[in-house]
C-alpha cells in the first residue's frame, strides 16, 4: 500500500487541514482554518524520511511511516503503560523493533503522549479504527477549547 491510501482517507473527513514540511503530511483538526500556531497539534503524521530521526529506516525507498495521537484509554488497550526508558538518543525503550515493517507499535519518541506509528501499513482496514480514533479524539480537544473560550 502507499502512503497515498491513508493520506486520501484522512483528508476525507470533515475539518481537516494538512501541513507540509520536507515531503511530510501533518492532519489538524481545524474546521475553521483559524487555528493559532500554539495550538496547531496534528492528530496523524504521515512521515517520509529520515528527517527527524533514523530509528525506523525511513531512508529506504518507498519507506513512509504513519503516526497516530490516540486517547490514553485506546494506546493503554493495545500496549498497556507507555514507556518511560529512553536511550542517549532519546527513543523510547518500547521493546519493539521500529524499524519492523507493517507491525503496529508504540511511537519511538512520543508514545508517552499516546501515539502509535506503523511503517508501511500493507492495508487500510486495520487502521481505519485508529484513524477514525485519532480524528475523533482532536474533534474533541478542538470542541473543548473552543468552549473554554465562549465560557
Amino acid at each position: 500500500m502507499r502512503f497515498g491510501d491513508v493520506d486520501r482517507t484522512i483528508r476525507a473527513y470533515d475539518g481537516v487541514r494538512v501541513l507540509e514540511a520536507q515531503d511530510d503530511l501533518f492532519y489538524l483538526y481545524d474546521p475553521a482554518n483559524d487555528l493559532p500556531p500554539e495550538r496547531q497539534q496534528p492528530f496523524a503524521t504521515i512521515v517520509t524520511g529520515d528527517h527527524y530521526e533514523k530509528v525506523s529506516n525511513l531512508d529506504q525507498p518507498g519507506a513512509w511511516r504513519l503516526n497516530l495521537g490516540l486517547t490514553k484509554a485506546t494506546y493503554a488497550e493495545l500496549f498497556g503503560p507507555v514507556p518511560t526508558e529512553r536511550d542517549a538518543d532519546w527513543v523510547l525503550d518500547s521493546g519493539h523493533d521500529y524499524a519492523a515493517r507493517d507491525v503496529l507499535m508504540p511511537h519511538p519518541f512520543y508514545a508517552s503522549q499516546h501515539w502509535v506509528a506503523i511503517v508501511n501499513p500493507t492495508g487500510l482496514d486495520q487502521l481505519l479504527p485508529l484513524i477514525e480514533e485519532a480524528y475523533g479524539f482532536a474533534v474533541r480537544k478542538y470542541s473543548n477549547q473552543q468552549n473554554r473560550q465562549t465560557s
